[in-house]
């Protein structure tokens, strides 16, 4: 399976219905670079670590890595990039459209470089789930690991963190926190040692809440099949 290119309006999902074969809950988890988060994501459905189904992969950027390790699992890749003069709202609305034809449980922002506004949140509420490399409230927008780690040299900050939060508007790394881990900055660590713990526990916040947001849905649905 390779990935398609979306250009213009018209989209159908015509890669089956992926949602419709398991009692999984379902994620589409949107991305615009390399891609370890949606990795470690996919690791853990592959064993049994998260209860849920990535039934699709869309990327604003063609040709990034991302895209490559949806294919190697066979899950449907998509790439919706913006058309020439297209404007944020219309190209929100087409993207939420090609989601919604998905019909996720959740929509995992894993990387995701760019502000979606209410005219793709308002067909998820409670639905969209962000990462965000600092504590909540702290180092919102890019580049928050190589803030933190400069900031650390400046002597006052001893420590950064990761953020797992609901996106309930077009507030840039705010909306309800899910879960957070503080990630400690050693006096002997470069910027290298630093990001890399700062990815680890990236990875496996991510998929920790995943996991128990999965469970929840999963319960629920066995409650009301019996």
């Amino acid at each position: 399976m390779g990935y398609r290119s979306v250009a213009g309006p018209e989209w159908r999902f015509i890669e089956g219905d992926p949602a419709m074969k398991s009692t999984h809950p379902s994620l589409v988890v949107l991305v615009s670079g390399n891609g370890t988060n949606l990795q470690a994501v996919l690791d853990a459905c592959a064993c049994g670590w998260l209860g849920a189904n990535v039934v699709g992969v869309i990327s604003n950027k063609s040709d990034v890595p991302a895209i490559a390790r949806a294919v190697r699992r066979d899950v449907p890749a998509i790439v919706v990039e913006p058309v020439a003069g297209e404007q944020r709202l219309d190209y929100d609305a087409r993207l939420a459209a090609i989601v919604r034809e998905m019909r996720p449980d959740f929509v995992v922002l894993a990387g995701f470089m760019r502000i979606l506004s209410n005219e793709f949140l308002k067909h998820f509420p409670s639905q969209v789930v962000n990462l965000h490399p600092a504590l909540p409230g702290e180092l919102p927008g890019t580049h928050a690991i190589e803030r933190a780690f400069t900031e650390s040299h400046e002597n006052w900050r001893t420590h950064s963190g990761v953020t797992v939060h609901f996106v309930p508007d077009e507030g840039v790394d705010t909306g309800p926190v899910i879960a957070s881990e503080v990630v400690p900055i050693h006096s002997d660590d470069t910027f290298d040692t630093f990001a890399e713990r700062m990815h680890e526990c990236e990875r496996a916040l991510l998929v920790h809440v995943l996991s128990d947001l999965c469970r929840k849905i999963a319960l629920s649905r066995e409650s009301e099949s019996v």
